[in-house]
């Protein structure tokens, strides 16, 4: 209980987490098992809202003045990582239920190698770039709240300033590893 309390920004983003997927879970469920159509879109237009209260915790916490720490950091990747892949995570889950248990089409996969895998590998560096867009975006205005004199401010924006880094080391080794690599594949070259 003293972690919870010493530490509610990090609360919230495990609770934005879980609640994500009982939302997703429950909307898949009134989906298929119980044919709710509606009641599953309402579940599944919850989700936002829980990246809009952890925005509005977040802020509100420095806002109030904590300390800036690892846990807004933590926030800002998080928002950054549900604006960027929630609804295709949302999409992936919604097929793969209605592929097993619903009759639907399988899920599409992309080839191991190829044109095709290279445009795949592509968009979702996009999504990446879109991912770390926002969290240092949020990560921006946590610096311009953060608030402290000397020293203090100095570790906050320090704190602060280093998730932006690790998000930065994330794009680029995405970049790398994901369609840089792909295209100097050899299999790749042969595809085409």
């Amino acid at each position: 209980m003293d972690l919870i309390r010493e530490n509610p920004v990090a609360a919230l983003v495990v609770a934005c987490e879980v609640a994500f997927w009982v939302f997703l879970v429950a909307a898949v469920v009134a989906r298929y098992a119980f044919h709710l159509r509606r009641t599953s879109t309402v579940l599944l237009l919850c989700e936002p809202l829980l990246e809009v209260v952890l925005l509005v915790a977040t802020v509100g916490d420095l806002l109030r003045g904590s300390e800036a720490t690892w846990t807004h950091g933590l926030a800002a990747l998080y928002l950054g990582f549900t604006v960027a892949f929630g609804k295709r995570t949302v999409h992936a889950v919604d097929a793969w239920v209605a592929h097993r248990f619903s009759g639907g089409p399988a899920p599409w996969r992309p080839p191991k190698h190829g044109p095709v895998r290279l445009r795949y590998e592509w968009a979702l560096w996009l999504r990446v770039l879109l991912a770390w867009a926002v969290a240092c975006a949020v990560l921006g205005v946590l610096l311009l709240i953060a608030q402290g004199a000397g020293e203090a401010a100095a570790q906050q924006q320090e704190v602060l300033l280093g998730w932006g880094a690790r998000a930065t080391v994330v794009l680029l080794g995405w970049l790398v590893f994901g369609p840089v690599w792909e295209l100097f594949t050899p299999r790749t070259r042969e595809a085409r």
